[in-house]
């Protein structure tokens, strides 16, 4: 009976020692993935900050403009982009929408994006675009990849449709999380016209035609919990400017926005507590049931060599003797 336990314990304990390396590098990657379905939106405000008044052409200081950013999954068009690539792929359709101090809109930029769901990677095809301009992606953006490393990353800026280094700058506690501080510099750089203006018959040709031309500069910061790769705050230092033609009236420039936008307190509770319950699931997959495993499998193994050496411990009862073998005395 010893020995026969012995063995089960044994086949238990190389089961938990193939299982753990399978779950964190075969498992993990295939189970820990963006759902195509996601929903999600964001506040973000820029309090004490400038606007162009598009109707006297004159920069103006307000109390607030808001950014509602909304993401939700395309679960359709991933099946579609999914039947011609070998990849779990993910489409979000995200919407930029700039509200001003009076509730009308300023701008409204529509995004298509189309990613790996495990390495948000860009996934290329049909679709793909900015405010309705096809665009080829490269590097990440939203999103940062699960297990995010203390190291640069190439970041998607989707005003000026250019990829450019978002350089790590350092860990520290945010709200009970530790997070990496990611940070990205865009310089002064021509950017299209959103499509949607709040002026009603100006679009981007009119005022193209005047000889008028949009730039753009952002200082732009992101603080990622790294197991999740999901940013837990964001800001940016954001400046616009509407430089030369006929439409300024023989000024060189006038600041179109100028603003510090921020993450708006209660979303940044709600997605602190979002990523702290989908951070132990990730901690579950990587690190909790691995090394588990390992230690369980030590345990196992460790019970069945002890039972297999109590079974050959001397002093038990000794075989009978056969007594015809036995040298006959008279």
């Amino acid at each position: 009976m010893r020995r026969t336990a012995g063995l089960i314990l044994l086949a238990l304990a190389v089961l938990c020692a193939a299982l753990s390396p399978l779950l964190r590098w075969y498992a993990f990657p295939r189970l820990a993935k963006v759902p195509a379905n996601q929903y999600q939106d964001m506040v973000l405000e820029a309090k004490d900050a400038t606007l162009l008044d598009y109707g006297t052409m004159r920069a103006r200081k307000v109390d607030k403009i808001t950014i509602v950013q909304t993401l939700r999954g395309d679960v359709a068009a991933s099946e579609r982009v999914e039947r011609t690539t070998d990849r779990d792929v993910v489409v979000w359709d995200g919407l930029s929408y700039v509200v001003g101090p009076d509730g009308r809109m300023v701008s409204r930029v529509p995004e298509r994006y189309i990613f790996d769901a495990h390495t948000q990677e860009p996934v290329h095809a049909p679709g793909e675009s900015v405010d309705g301009d096809p665009v080829r992606r490269d590097g990440i953006e939203f999103k940062w990849p699960f297990l995010t490393e203390k190291r640069d990353y190439a970041y998607f800026d989707a005003q000026a449709r250019v990829t450019a280094p978002i350089h790590y700058r350092g860990t520290q506690d945010f709200r009970g999380v530790e997070v990496y501080c990611f940070e990205q510099v865009i310089p002064w750089t021509k950017v299209p016209f959103p499509k949607s203006l709040p002026v009603e018959g100006v679009t981007p040709a009119s005022l193209a035609a005047t000889g008028t031309t949009r730039w753009y500069t952002t200082v732009r910061k992101f603080w990622v919990e790294p197991l999740t790769g999901a940013p837990v705050y964001g800001e940016e230092i954001h400046k616009e400017e509407l430089r030369g033609g006929t439409l300024l009236g023989g000024r060189d420039k006038v600041t179109a926005f100028a603003g510090h936008v921020k993450m708006r307190d209660d979303y940044i509770e709600h997605t602190v507590d979002l990523v702290k319950g989908n951070r132990t699931l990730v901690l579950l997959m990587t690190s909790y049931l691995p090394w588990g495993l390992l230690v369980l499998g030590g345990l196992l193994l460790a019970l069945s060599l002890w039972l297999e050496a109590r079974g050959r411990r001397p002093g038990g009862p000794e075989p009978a003797r056969d007594a015809e073998a036995d040298p006959v005395t008279a």
